[in-house]
């Protein structure tokens, strides 16, 4: 048969087919053997001619009897056709086509395009010739493909994942198992999915509470493979679920001693980063700062076994370090008690859930940025509290604590581009980061800190635009990274600005209030403030920019074929 005579399939954008005489035809896509990707056209309805389409035929065109046409009697031309959003007449070459969606961009791009554009106007992706076989016509269970989505999902949101991530895996996995009709929906405890089987039949809909959240990076690896194989039509529902259950069963890649170990290295480090200094003092004020926080982690471990709320975990953790702190102050020796303080707040920053409020205001996730924010607020409220009733005790009994012993600068690059790195290692680690990745978390730390330090201290940029800056330069890094894995962004990018949280600015903060300076500690706790934002919106950013340089996830390559579909803006964020 021609190619020719074939009925051309609906279009990518969902329009209906333009018209065309009723002629005699043969299934344009005969039975594949087994090649993935061959992809079959549904049979589609004879569209009515529509008036835009009678003027481009003319009337002597639609109404002559059937016979065979030949293409050069087509009146359209393909630019025609493109610019209506139709798949030519002649047909898409079948090894052109793909399983799924076109295109050989990362699922979360792929999705990510999807999920911005109304279910109105998003592409009808052709199937497989395989699973439009007829013995493949097999009844989906869709409660069990629901189910399955929405506990993906709620294995990325209790890691951390950005909420228009979330859903895109949950679209991604719904749209493989053939239930195209399908919107999720995530906020910040409970995530839920409808599919709307057709027009006249009622919407199938499930939803589930997230209550457990925990940092573990290398599940969160395992379910992004699992969601990759997924997207690609490689994995059944049953196979799925097995290895779903494999990734929760897992235990933890480092044990509880360990981390413990971590989190005291954690704040040693962060003990040379902001005072910079290499001498026997220094090491004295390392070994306090380990001490400390090993003992406030074991601290919060025993509140958090009693089930108390993490605000009260966060608010005892926080009192070991303060209070090693005040005691090197209680002499003239100039111990730098300061600086264990403020090495102590860097282990109990919470820039994940930073980032992630920050990441979900900019793509529209109003309701989840705001309950993450209010989130960061409480756990920063609690480290605050549980500082500032040590530091009022050691005020009273006249501590000698000096601000500026925090407040060295990048006078040492080399000590403190070391003890940036193996921040970064420590923070990286207590996020249970799988091993494979922990070498290019460290370096993408050391490029955000070398860039800060020589925009700040050379270039003579503010700090908090620096900031800005340089983690910019880690979330797009970091990106690449992560795509360069298959993985997720976040194992290269949390751990990587944990040397600019503003743990400096913040102690400060609470200094100052104890000292009864109010108008001084509001100037640095809103400095703290800017240059947490600055963080959450250059990683943001730097993310995009990523995305803006790498191939389109719908027929960018081959434009002449398939209508481009733009990647839209956050939705709820066009004004009108």
């Amino acid at each position: 048969m021609h190619p020719a005579d074939a009925p051309p399939t609906e279009g990518l954008l969902g329009y209906p087919a333009p018209p065309v005489e009723p002629t005699t035809v043969v299934p344009l896509a005969l039975p594949v053997p087994e090649t993935k990707g061959l992809l079959a056209p549904e049979p589609e309805p004879e569209p009515v001619p529509g008036p835009a389409v009678r003027a481009a035929t003319g009337p002597a065109e639609t109404e002559r009897p059937a016979r065979r046409r030949s293409v050069a009697e087509d009146t359209l031309t393909p630019e025609e056709w493109r610019a209506a959003g139709y798949t030519p007449p002649t047909g898409i070459p079948v090894p052109d086509l793909t399983a799924g969606a076109p295109g050989e961009a990362p699922w979360p791009d792929r999705m990510r395009t999807l999920l911005r554009t109304p279910m109105s106007e998003r592409p009808a992706f052709e199937r497989t010739a395989r699973e439009m076989h007829p013995s493949a016509s097999v009844t989906r269970n869709v409660p069990r493909i629901l189910d399955l989505t929405l506990r993906i999902g709620e294995l990325l949101l209790a890691s951390g994942e950005a909420a228009e991530d979330v859903e895109a895996a949950m679209l991604g996995i719904a749209h493989a198992y053939r239930l195209d009709r399908c919107e999720p929906q995530v906020t910040f405890t409970l995530i839920g999915i409808s599919y709307q089987p057709s027009l006249v039949e009622p919407p199938v809909t499930a939803d589930r509470v997230v209550r457990r959240r925990t940092s573990d990076y290398t599940r969160l690896d395992a379910v992004y493979a699992l969601v990759a194989d997924i997207t690609a039509e490689n994995v059944t529902v049953n196979d799925a679920y097995r290895r779903l259950a494999l990734i929760r069963r897992n235990r933890h890649p480092y044990p509880a001693w360990f981390l413990a170990l971590t989190t005291g290295l954690l704040a040693g480090a962060a003990t040379f980063l902001v005072g910079g200094r290499v001498d026997d003092k220094a090491w004295l004020v390392f070994a306090s700062a380990f001490v400390a926080a090993v003992l406030g982690d074991r601290l919060a471990s025993a509140l958090a076994r009693r089930r108390l709320p993490e605000f009260y975990q966060f608010v005892a953790a926080a009192m070991p370090a303060a209070a090693s702190g005040i005691i090197l102050s209680l002499n003239d020796w100039g111990l730098r008690g300061s600086v264990v303080i403020t090495g102590g707040l860097f282990a109990l920053l919470p820039g994940r859930a930073l980032v992630a409020a920050v990441q979900d205001g900019l793509t529209g996730f109003y309701i989840t940025a705001a309950a993450r924010l209010l989130e960061v607020i409480y756990l920063v409220a609690g480290i605050v509290i549980g500082v500032m009733v040590i530091l009022y005790l050691g005020v009273g009994f006249e501590a000698n604590l000096r601000p500026d012993e925090s407040l060295v600068g990048v006078n040492y690059p080399p000590v403190q581009m070391v003890a940036a790195m193996l921040l970064t290692l420590a923070f990286a680690t207590l996020l249970q980061t799988d091993r494979r990745t922990l070498a290019l978390v460290t370096v993408n730390s050391g490029i955000g800190w070398a860039s800060y330090g020589a925009l700040v201290y050379n270039a003579g940029v503010n700090p908090i635009a620096a900031t800005g800056v340089a983690a910019g330069l880690v979330g797009l890094f970091g990106q690449l990274m992560a795509r360069y894995r298959n993985g997720s962004a976040l194992p290269y990018v949390t751990a990587a600005i944990g040397p600019l949280m503003p743990g400096s600015a913040l102690y400060l903060g609470m200094l100052a209030f104890a000292q009864g300076h109010s108008s001084a500690g509001l100037v640095s706790v809103f400095r703290a403030a800017a240059i947490a934002m600055a963080l959450a919106v250059g990683v943001n950013l730097g993310g995009e920019i990523a995305r803006l340089f790498l191939k389109l996830p719908v027929g960018a390559e081959r434009p002449s074929l398939y209508p481009v579909v733009p990647r839209r803006a956050a939705k709820r964020t066009r004004g009108f």
